[in-house]
């Protein structure tokens, strides 16, 4: 296997699509054809508009891609949590299944995180599926000990 490892690029488009329906589908388990298809028509436009911009997607790939993470900068107002308001979020950490137990995820989230450190951010944050959390935790992350409990409103 030579896999190599790169950053995505606008031409990954097509693929990054794949990998995400493909995570999503692990996460969620099958998905619906509307929301096969919503992602299939808003996710190119997202990437964009976002891609290399406020968006770092690191890949590994062998003839087509076949891991990535993705990590989203999030500027907010300074606090003591965030110093410089400069954090990112890490999500899509997927890697296809005839390819994993290798070391590709690991690989991605090494040069991912390398890239964290050197845009100065102060944090990165996640939310770890029971399959990534002990990668997660190798790679120096830790459970969030926040008093605030994690909340959210769907407007949707």
């Amino acid at each position: 296997m030579s896999v190599i490892y790169d950053k995505a690029s606008i031409d990954d488009v097509d693929e990054l699509v794949l990998l995400r329906t493909a995570y999503l589908t692990d996460d969620f388990g099958e998905l619906s054809d509307d929301d096969r298809a919503s992602v299939k028509r808003e996710l190119p436009p997202y990437l964009q508009r976002h891609l290399d911009r406020d968006l770092s997607i690191h890949i590994a790939w062998d003839e087509r891609i076949v891991s990535c993470a993705w990590l989203l900068l999030v500027e907010k107002p300074p606090s003591p949590r965030f110093p410089h308001g400069r954090t990112g979020v890490l999500f899509n950490v997927y890697t296809a299944p005839d390819h994993r137990h290798q070391g590709l995820a690991s690989g991605v989230m090494q040069r991912l995180l390398d890239e964290a450190r050197a845009m100065e951010l102060d944090v990165v944050e996640l939310h770890a599926t029971d399959d990534g959390y002990p990668l997660y935790c190798k790679l120096g992350f830790a459970d969030d000990s926040s008093t605030h409990k994690p909340m959210r409103l769907v407007l949707r």
